[in-house]
């Protein structure tokens, strides 16, 4: 599948490319998901999901963002989106299967409600450390861990007629399942 087009950019900028790669696999879409993303940014998660699931509901707390959102899923011929402007867990679907969380606000009530709807798969993304442990305890009081995935992604760069490496931040991934937590 091609890379999403991202013309249209915002403060925090996009989930880059190979971890959306990862998050995807994590996620394991199904033609018949109701797919749910909490904190869309550019919609460069949403715009991916769009096409692998049946339903996608994206959720976004600023005007603007879910503005930008909006711009890309159009640069991309995408339509059937519905695009909720609320923080979450306002807002959120009680019949989703796959939960997505690229964002760290509100991120145990958000969980509360995946426990509550017995939601499928669950990945979050944090590239705090400090979020990452604390994000991990909330997963693991709800019964809901089943790994923990860290990962850097370097970018090569000429330098002095050699390669060198640009790293991005790392970036700690949460997959769990709230399907029978408690």
């Amino acid at each position: 599948m091609a890379q999403p087009v991202l013309p249209h950019d915002a403060k925090a900028g996009p989930t880059k490319a190979e971890v959306r790669a990862v998050s995807l696999r994590k996620l394991d879409l199904e033609p018949s998901d109701h797919f749910v993303e909490v904190g869309s940014c550019t919609g460069a998660v949403t715009i991916e999901a769009a096409r692998r699931a049946g339903r996608v509901t994206a959720l976004e707390r600023k005007p603007e963002r879910i503005e930008t959102t909006r711009k890309n899923l159009a640069a991309n011929d995408i339509e059937d989106v519905e695009l909720r402007c609320t923080e979450a867990p306002d807002g959120l679907p009680d019949d989703a299967d796959v939960l997505f969380l690229g964002g760290s606000r509100n991120y145990r009530e958000i969980l509360d409600h995946a426990v509550e709807t017995g939601v499928p798969r669950v990945v979050m993304n944090v590239s705090r450390l400090e979020v990452a442990g604390e994000a991990t305890a909330a997963f693991r009081e709800r019964d809901m861990l089943e790994e923990v995935v860290q990962f850097q992604v370097s970018h090569g760069y000429e330098l002095a007629g050699a390669t060198s490496f640009d790293s991005d931040n790392p970036v700690y991934m949460l997959v769990g399942s709230a399907e029978g937590a408690a």
